[in-house]
C-alpha cells in the first residue's frame, strides 16, 4: 500500500491556496491531489526546464511526494505504473502552477521527478550519459563534468545545499557509510560501481564537494586502447604476454590517467583457471574471470571502531588460497604485505600506484614500505622490490586530455644499493598543435627485456623486431 497523499496536510499558501483532501487511487497515491484553483499565470520562459521557477517547483513537489509516499512500496511497483501515477500528479500540479510546458518538456519534468523520488535527482541524466567519465560538484550551484579528458561546466543545479546533502546521504547510506559534521569525508560507490568521494562542511568550505568516477558499463579492452592511441600493438602484445606468463607488474600514473582502465584491460589475459582476489577502498574493478573474490575496506563506525584497512585485507587474502592478488591502489603500509605476497608464490599479482615516472613509483614504494614501521634498511627494501616487481607500466593524462602509456620499464635487479631499471618502450612528445593536441610518437628503446626468457618458457614468442628502434611502432 503506497502511503496516502493528503493534500490538506501538506498544502502551503505559497503553492496551493485551497486544496481539499484528495481521494486516493487503488495503490494509495492521489490522482487528484491539486485543485484547479491556481495563482495568476506565470510568464512563459524561453527555456522552462532551466528556469529557477521550474527547478523550485520540481524540488517542492518532490519534497511533498517524499513526505506522503511510501517509497519502499512504490519501488516494488512496475516502472510504467509508477510513471503513470507520477504523470497524473505532475500534470495536475502544472495546471495549478500554470507552467507553460509542451509535451516533451512535460515528459522531461516527469522524468526529473521520478529521478528525485527513486534515483539521484539532477545526477541521473549525467550518470546515464555515456560520454561523461567524471562528475565534479563544487557546492550546489557548480557542476563540472569530464568528457574525453576535458572539463566543462554544466547548467545542472541543485535547489540548495540541503537538496544536495539529501542526495549525498542517499548515496553513502546505500553502502552502509555516513557523512556529517563529525565525519565530513567519505569514500563510497554507486550501485553500478561508480566511485564516489564526498567532503562536506566544515571540510568543504563553500559547501559539499562530490567527485564521481563513473563505472564504465563496457570496460575498455586492450584492443580498444590500441585503437584510441593509448599504446601501440607491439606494446599491447608484450604486456598481454607478460600477464599470461605471470610476470608481476605495477601500473603507475597520476589521478585520472587511466590506471584502473589499464588494470581491467590487462586482467583479461589472466587464465580462467586461476583464483583471483581483489582488494580496494571502493570496489570498481571489472574482472571478467569466473573465479574472483572481491574485498573492500571499511571505515570506522561512529565510535571510531571497526575500521578494516587494506593491510588487514592483504594479510587475510594470503589465507584464502589466491593465485594472484589484485590491489586496486597501493597507498600505504600494505605495500610491504603486497611485496611479501608477490615474493611468496603469488607471481603475476598486480597493483596501481600514484606516481609520475617509473623511478618515482619505486621511490613511493620505498616510502610506503617504510610506513609499515619495520626495522629494514634501504638496501633490504630495495631488494624486496627488485625481487617482487618486474615491470612498471607508466600512464599519463596529457594536456589535451588524452591518456597515453608513456613508458614500459623493466626492473632488472640491484647493483650495490641502486635499483636498476631499463626502459623498453616510451612515448616521445614532439610538440603541440594549434588546437592544443599533443603531438608525438611511440618508440622502442632498443632494449630487449630480460623477462622474454620467462615468456619463451611459457611457449610465448615475441618478435625481436618489436624492440628495434629503427622500426616504427
Amino acid at each position: 500500500m503506497v502511503g496516502r497523499f493528503t493534500a490538506r496536510r501538506i498544502a502551503s499558501p505559497d503553492l496551493v491556496p485551497a486544496i481539499e483532501d484528495a481521494p486516493v487511487s487503488r495503490d494509495g497515491l492521489s490522482l487528484t491531489a491539486f485543485s484547479e484553483s491556481a495563482p495568476e499565470a506565470a510568464p512563459q520562459q524561453s527555456n522552462p526546464l532551466l528556469s529557477d521557477k521550474l527547478l523550485d517547483a520540481k524540488v517542492r513537489l518532490h519534497r511533498r511526494l517524499i513526505e506522503e509516499t511510501n517509497l519502499s512500496a512504490l519501488e516494488k511497483l512496475p516502472e510504467a505504473e509508477i510513471r503513470g501515477h507520477v504523470q497524473q500528479l505532475v500534470s495536475q500540479y502544472i495546471l495549478v502552477e500554470r507552467l507553460a510546458l509542451n509535451t516533451q518538456e512535460l515528459n522531461d519534468f516527469i522524468s526529473e521527478i521520478l529521478d528525485e523520488m527513486t534515483g539521484l535527482g539532477p545526477l541521473e541524466p549525467l550518470l546515464k550519459d555515456p560520454t561523461i567519465s567524471d562528475i565534479l560538484i563544487n557546492g550546489h550551484e557548480c557542476v563540472y563534468v569530464e568528457r574525453r579528458g576535458v572539463l566543462e561546466p554544466l547548467q545542472v543545479r541543485f535547489k540548495d545545499e540541503a537538496h544536495l546533502l539529501r542526495i549525498i546521504n542517499k548515496i553513502v547510506s546505500a553502502v552502509g557509510r555516513r557523512v556529517d559534521e563529525s565525519h565530513p569525508m567519505c569514500d563510497a560507490r554507486l550501485l553500478d560501481g561508480s566511485r564516489v568521494n564526498v567532503a562536506v562542511r566544515p571540510i568543504g568550505v563553500d559547501g559539499p564537494l562530490v567527485s564521481i568516477r563513473k563505472f564504465s558499463k563496457k570496460p575498455f579492452n586492450l584492443g580498444k586502447l590500441v585503437e584510441i592511441g593509448a599504446l601501440r600493438p607491439q606494446m599491447a602484445e608484450l604486456l598481454a604476454a607478460a600477464v599470461k606468463a605471470r610476470v608481476t607488474l605495477i601500473i603507475s600514473g597520476g589521478t585520472g590517467s587511466g590506471k584502473t582502465t589499464m588494470l581491467n584491460a590487462l586482467s583479461a589475459f589472466i587464465s580462467e583457471k586461476e583464483r583471483l582476489l581483489t582488494i580496494e577502498d571502493a570496489a570498481e574493478l571489472q574482472l571478467q574471470q569466473p573465479h574472483v573474490g572481491r574485498m573492500e575496506t571499511r571505515p570506522p563506525n561512529i565510535e571510531g571502531k571497526g575500521e578494516i584497512r587494506q593491510r588487514e585485507l592483504v594479510k587475510n587474502a594470503l589465507r584464502m588460497r589466491p593465485d594472484r592478488i589484485i590491489l586496486g591502489e597501493c597507498r600505504g603500509e600494505e605495500a610491504f604485505d603486497m611485496l611479501q605476497a608477490m615474493n611468496t608464490g603469488h607471481e603475476g599479482s598486480m597493483a596501481t600506484i600514484h606516481a609520475n615516472t617509473p623511478r618515482d613509483a619505486i621511490s613511493r614504494l620505498e616510502q610506503m614500505i617504510g610506513m609499515a614501521g619495520l626495522p629494514m634498511t634501504v638496501a633490504s627494501i630495495r631488494g624486496q622490490i627488485a625481487a617482487a616487481i618486474r615491470v612498471i607500466v607508466q600512464l599519463q593524462r596529457l594536456s589535451d586530455g588524452k591518456r597515453r602509456v608513456t613508458s614500459v620499464a623493466e626492473i632488472t635487479g640491484l647493483e650495490g644499493d641502486i635499483l636498476q631499471m631499463q626502459e623498453v618502450f616510451r612515448f616521445v612528445r614532439t610538440g603541440t598543435g594549434e588546437d592544443g593536441t599533443v603531438q608525438g610518437h611511440f618508440q622502442a628503446t632498443g632494449v630487449r627485456p630480460r623477462f622474454l626468457v620467462d615468456l619463451v618458457a611459457q611457449g610465448i614468442k615475441i618478435p625481436g623486431s618489436f624492440f628495434d628502434p629503427s622500426q616504427p611502432l
